[in-house]
């Protein structure tokens, strides 16, 4: 991705934890292409240790990625509103959680609050979604998001549909190019690809 300036955009991150691994892999290939990775961490990421490994060590990672300490807090996240400080933000993974809360306007972590800060601005939001339940309960919450401006996704898929019939989860390797489409007011096509399709 080529540009003028230095773009500053925020990675929220919040608690799919088996996908954190691809989530470093994100942080490192946005800052590869010289843009600022500030990281927001949703309260469960902040204080969940799980069998992908421990929260101090996944935060000491992503600072150690982005050269960035972070937001951890709902004061934190509220400034990105009246500063304009961010040019995208992009919440990879995005829970079916942060799906229904987003979608009902509820703000009530950093990353939540983040999302509603930055939307005043009219700036790009990026999606990644990881969810069990996508094509379930959550399914109406992507749809109503879908068709609210300045939301876009990142390309996603049925991860295992023999298993897991309602799980969907965003191509990760492709948050980059959507990125770079909703700087300029686009989706990237198609939204919707199976994982034998990349």
């Amino acid at each position: 991705m080529s540009q003028d300036k230095q773009l500053t955009v925020g990675l929220a991150i919040t608690g799919s934890f088996c996908t954190f691994a691809k989530i470093r892999e994100v942080a490192a290939s946005l800052k590869n292409d010289n843009i600022r990775v500030i990281p927001i961490y949703s309260f469960r990421v902040q204080d969940t240790d799980t069998r992908f490994g421990t929260a101090e060590e996944f935060r000491r990672d992503m600072e150690t990625v982005t050269g960035e300490k972070g937001i951890f807090t709902i004061p934190q996240a509220e400034p990105i509103g009246p500063s304009g400080c961010l040019d995208a933000l992009i919440i990879a993974p995005c829970t079916g959680n942060t799906l229904a809360k987003l979608n009902a306007g509820i703000t009530d972590s950093p990353v939540l609050m983040a999302a509603k800060a930055h939307l005043r601005n009219e700036k790009p939001l990026i999606l990644s979604i990881s969810t069990n339940d996508a094509l379930g309960m959550n399914f109406k919450n992507i749809g109503m998001l879908m068709n609210m401006k300045h939301i876009y996704f990142v390309p996603f898929g049925q991860d295992d549909y023999k298993k897991k019939k309602n799980s969907m989860i965003a191509h990760t390797h492709l948050v980059g190019k959507t990125l770079e489409e909703a700087l300029r007011g686009r989706q990237i096509q198609p939204v919707i690809m199976g994982y034998q399709d990349v």
